[in-house]
């Protein structure tokens, strides 16, 4: 089957955080309290085109080894069904994931960067390493994103997904792009 096969039959969208929607910078500042604040950086065009997959009926949602309210709020912003943190054991929850959304393993896509991430590779209909995953990822991956991790990877992803599902050309003409 072809990668643009597997991705006209996507209905669900998961990722990890570190790596996939940020490039994987920590950066610890100054709480005001005598404490540390961990936030990360997230890509604008990544986080639009995850709401245009809601707006079309795919789910998104990501599952993370690390906690962060940043990660929580930016879930949010982007319309996300699914936000799971602390979880480097992925497939217990990539299963109830599953269960909720009444969705079968090819028509899941997801996303990832690191070793933690092949095992839901090897679960999942469409496999999708960035162009920063670690050597076994790619190798692991259905399609390698020329993107990297929090630099427009996730946003290559969307348009790929809606381009096979033909849903792209209606967005372009929405905003009147073409």
């Amino acid at each position: 089957m072809t990668v643009k096969e597997r991705a006209a039959q996507v209905k669900l969208l998961l990722m990890d955080v570190d790596g996939v929607m940020t490039d994987g910078t920590l950066w610890n500042v100054p709480d005001g309290h005598g404490g540390f604040a961990e936030t990360k950086g997230f890509d604008s065009q990544d986080g639009i085109a995850l709401q245009w997959l809601s707006w079309n009926g795919i789910k998104t949602g990501v599952i993370s080894g690390r906690v962060s309210p940043a990660t929580e709020i930016r879930a949010k912003q982007c319309k996300m069904s699914y936000v799971y943190q602390g979880h480097i054991e992925k497939i217990p929850i990539l299963q109830e994931i599953m269960a909720d959304a009444k969705v079968s393993v090819d028509e899941i896509a997801y996303i990832g960067d690191d070793l933690t991430d092949v095992v839901v590779f090897r679960r999942v209909g469409l496999a999708i390493a960035v162009n920063n995953a670690r050597p076994q990822v790619k190798k692991a991956a259905h399609f390698v994103t020329e993107a990297s991790g929090g630099q427009g990877a996730v946003r290559e992803v969307v348009e790929m997904v809606l381009d096979a599902q033909g849903l792209w050309d209606q967005l372009l003409d929405k905003y009147e792009a073409r």
